[in-house]
Order: C-alpha cells, then structure tokens, then sequence
C-alpha cells in the first residue's frame, strides 16, 4: 500500500470519527445536518445496492459472468377485485391506489420480465355471487396471472375456494382479516398480507378494559369476517358480553340492540361495515341505548362519519391492522404516495395493497414466468431472509428488481408488515393501532406489536378465575422517545426495532400482569423543546409507565 493511499484511509477514518462525535454531542448546525443525511443516503444506497462507484473492471467482470435477464412472452397482469359498489364501496377506490402505486413504481423501475406490469380491475359488489363472476372474467376472459383482494373475508373466501384455487391463480387480499382464512382449503393459492383478527380481538379487549368496561354488548356481521373477530374478542375479554349476530340489508337493528343492552352493558363493540353501523348506531342513540362505541377495522370509516355526525363519535376508539411506528419501509410509501397523490388517506389498507402487488411483481421476477403457478411459489421467496432487505418506494423497488436480475437473493420488507408468510399464507408478526374519530376526522392513536408464531396472543383472564396470576387492570404502555426526524432521524426507526423485538417477547410468553405490552412512539429531532413537548405527551395523554430513550 503506497504513502498517499494511506493517508487518504487515515484522512477517512479521522472524518468518520469527527462524524460520530458531532452526532453524539446534538450539534444541529446546518451544515453538518446536510453531511450527517448525505452520508445516511449514501449508507442507505449501499445496503440496497446501488451504489454505483464500482471500479470499470468489476462491473465489466460481473456483467459477463450474469446470464441475460429473461424476458416473458407477454406482460404480466395483476387483477385487483374489491368493492367498488355495496357496503364497502368507499374503500375500492381508495385501496386502489395503493395498488397503482406498486405498479407504478414496477414499471419505472423497467417493468417486470421486459413488459410493464398490467392492472385489470373487478367490482364484487360485497357479494359472493358476482365476486365469484368477476374472478371469473379476471381469470378466464382478462387473463390476470394474479389477484390482489379481494377485501372482505366471506368474499375472499367464496373467491378463492370456488374460483382461483381451482384455476390455479394465486390471490393475495390486503384486507381480509378473518381467522377462517388460515384454515382455507386453498392448496396454498390464498395469501393475506394483512394481519389475522386472531391479533386484532386482544388488542380490542385491551382497549375496552382500558377505558374502564367490564360489561359489553357486541354486534357482529353474520359472515367469516364478523364471527372470527367477534370470537377472538370473546375469548380475550375478561369481563360480561352479550353478543348478537346481524345480518347485511336489515331495515333496522333495534331488537338486536335491545337484546345487546339487556344485560347491562356498558358500551357497544361494533364489528360491522359502515352500512350497517349507520343504522344501527343511530338507533342506538336515538332509543338511548348506547352512548359509547368501540369501532374495529370495518367501521374506521369517513362516511359513517358525514351520516352519523361528527359530534356524536367524536373522541370514540376502535383498533385496526396498522403499519406500526414509521420504518424505513413506511417512511418511503409515504413518501411516494404524497408526491402521487398529494396527501395520505385515513383509510385502512391501502399499504397492504400496494405491498400485495409489489410482491406478486418480485415473485414473477424471481421465477423468471409469468406463469400463475410460478408466482405462488416464489411469493415466500420475494420477502423472506435471507435474502438482502428491500423496501417500499421507487428506488428500493428498482434496486430490487436489479438485484433479482443479477441472480441475488432479495428479502421484500412491506410498508405495512415484514410479509413473511407462514404455511398458510398468514402474516404472523406486525402491528394493531388504535384509532379515534376526533373532530370529523379519523387519527391514529398508537400501536401494539404481535407475534402469533407461538400461538394466540395471550388472552386477559376472567375475574371469576381461581388461582390466578395477578392482573393489572390496564396493559403496561411504554414509550419510546427518539429521534423519527431532524440529524439524527438515521437511528430512531433502527433502535426502535430492538424495542419492539423486546416487546413482541414479553407479549408471547404471556405478557406483563396479564396484558399485552403496547408501545407508544415521541420524535424529539433532536430539538429540547420538542422532546420536552412529547414527553409531556406520553406521560400526560398516551399514559405510558415508562419511557425507552431519548438518544441524544
């Protein structure tokens, strides 16, 4: 190694270390923050692979050595089936998007197999028969080599079962939530990149005990959807329920919700769609029955809000599959879906879709066909170690896309989970949020990690139990204080993730005095009077026992 190599190390390593100090002490000065985020890009490109500083050589060597990448006979075509008209109809559209997000980003990225990836659209209507009609023209007539949705658990179900499983088309719903769909006789064509209710009933009996109930009434939707999430609730809750069964089209719920209130519940657990709870939720309020509502994924609604009247929901929860705390992943969707569509929409579901396409997009890539067939098996492929991590967003999706083209093993990290999917097709570890209705609008609350890979999320006992382990009466709720922005933004989402792992271990062997842990994320950027501001927060509105951080 000649003199001035040397030096040019030395002058390195004494620039690396000045870096780190600067950080270490929080010195916001303009400058350095620029330098601080240039080299963050600069590590960020290197660990998804495209930098491009290569010596000639190397990559003149490497590019002999890969095969051509191959090119399939015909674009590849994802059909997204959801509701477009029915009870669900406000979501269609706004799922939607997510999905032409993903194919957006593939086919800037080059396309998949030398074609731009292809979107063919169906509506089911909420309803199994045209669901099942519409598949079929996806299927038969358009030609989709694979589905993204549909949205609702029976829906999905009927779809798969009767249509996709027997033509051996693979569908990934970004929104079908139900339990009976890990038990699904599919032959593995049936995959969810959603979270199961078997996480989202804990979590929504968690958030009951902690508003004080002991006493609920629960109206469920009569299909896979309603049964499931109503059963994981029921098997969660420690306290009195009276459950009652509906069914969609009903002109009124009032004996339901009389037969709901008869036992002396406290508050309403609605596990319906928007539809339904509109009608009934009036009814409750106008005959007195209930005042206080406690929502789940299918009621986090705009439109129940504009039919109901703000005033009367407002400060009212409810819990939903959520993206957890921002991660790289989520940071970058965000990102994207801003600059596309001008502003983030409150709806559920809508990464879910947009990760479902991008993983059928990799998938096709990998196998190097478009056939159906080869898309199903190398799903598990594009998004599970140990292959290299890619995320959400153009650049990532692009390098990806390279790497799989270069013959390397890539490992998809979703916006909205990981999407390491089990036997069945389920996602086992993510995250449930609670939401509010606040002044009109809908706002996210804060979130609960899960891992279901050990079993059921541990369940809160009944008070009338014997012998048993001392139960808290709320869930323990730690706060994790960090920096999400400003010089120091490179670290909060990669601490947080030992965070949340600790977490996820607690909860699976039992959590903390018979609660699931919940974690509530503060930014401080680096800015004192942030940092205070957010503590404050935590403390004082969150409610948390105890904070993690900050860093600096």
């Amino acid at each position: 190694m000649n003199r001035t190599l040397k030096n040019i190390l030395a002058l390195g390593l004494l620039a690396t270390l000045a870096f780190g100090l600067f950080a270490a002490c929080g010195d916001d000065d303009p400058d350095q923050q620029q330098q601080q985020q240039a080299v963050a890009e600069q590590q960020q490109d290197e660990q998804q692979g495209t930098t491009t500083a290569a010596p000639a050589r190397q990559q003149q060597d490497q590019q002999q050595a890969q095969p051509a990448a191959p090119v399939a006979d015909e674009p590849l075509k994802i059909g997204f089936l959801a509701d477009f008209s029915g009870p669900l109809a406000e979501f269609g559209p706004a799922i939607q998007t997510g999905v032409e997000l993903a194919i957006k980003h593939l086919n800037d990225a080059g396309g998949v197999l030398g074609h731009d990836v292809v979107l063919v659209v169906g509506d089911t209507g909420l309803d199994p028969t045209q669901a099942t009609e519409e598949a079929r023209r996806l299927i038969e007539v358009e030609g989709v080599h694979a589905i993204v949705g549909p949205l609702a658990s029976g829906i999905t179900l009927a779809v798969a079962e009767s249509v996709a499983t027997p033509s051996g088309v693979p569908i990934i719903s970004p929104s079908a939530t139900s339990p009976q769909l890990t038990i699904a006789e599919d032959n593995d064509y049936l995959f969810r990149s959603t979270t199961s209710d078997a996480a989202q009933g804990p979590v929504l009996a968690q958030l009951a005990a902690s508003q004080g109930l002991s006493n609920v009434g629960i109206l469920y939707i009569n299909d896979p959807y309603g049964q499931g999430l109503a059963e994981s609730f029921e098997s969660a809750w420690g306290g009195d329920f009276t459950s009652v069964s509906i069914e969609d089209g009903q002109a009124s719920y009032l004996a339901e919700l009389q037969q709901a209130s008869a036992n002396g519940a406290q508050a309403l657990i609605a596990i319906a769609f928007p539809q339904q709870a509109e009608v009934f939720l009036r009814e409750a309020l106008e005959q007195g029955l209930f005042d206080h509502f406690l929502f789940v994924d299918g009621t986090k609604s705009q439109d129940l809000i504009d039919a109901i009247g703000g005033e009367y929901l407002n400060g009212m929860q409810g819990t939903a599959p959520a993206a957890g705390p921002e991660s790289d992943s989520l940071f970058f969707f965000n990102q994207g879906y801003e600059l596309e569509y001008g502003e983030l929409s409150p709806l559920p579901f809508i990464r879910e879709a947009y990760d479902a396409a991008i993983a059928i997009g990799l998938a096709a890539q990998i196998g190097g066909s478009v056939d159906s067939e080869t898309i199903r098996d190398n799903l598990r492929a594009a998004a599970a170690p140990p292959g290299d991590t890619y995320r959400a967003g153009f650049n990532s999706v692009a390098s990806a896309l390279d790497a799989i083209r270069n013959g390397d093993s890539i490992n998809y990290e979703g916006a909205a989970t990981t999407l390491d999917w089990d036997a069945n097709g389920d996602v086992t570890s993510g995250y449930i949020g609670v939401w509010q209705f606040s002044d009109g609008t809908i706002e996210e609350v804060s979130v609960t990690a899960f891992d279901l890979s050990g079993g059921p999320i541990v369940a809160t006992p009944s008070a009338s139990d014997d012998d048993q382990a001392m139960i808290s009466d709320e869930p323990l709720t730690i706060g994790f204080l960090a920096d999400f922005s400003g010089p120091l933004a490179e670290f909060g989402p990669e601490i947080l993730n030992g965070v949340v792992l600790a977490v996820q271990h607690l909860n699976r062997a039992g959590g903390v005095l018979g609660q699931p842990v919940a974690i509530v994320t503060g930014d401080t950027a680096l800015d004192p009077t942030q940092a205070t501001e957010e503590t404050r927060r935590l403390i004082e509105v969150e409610g948390v026992h105890a904070i993690v951080g900050p860093l600096a």
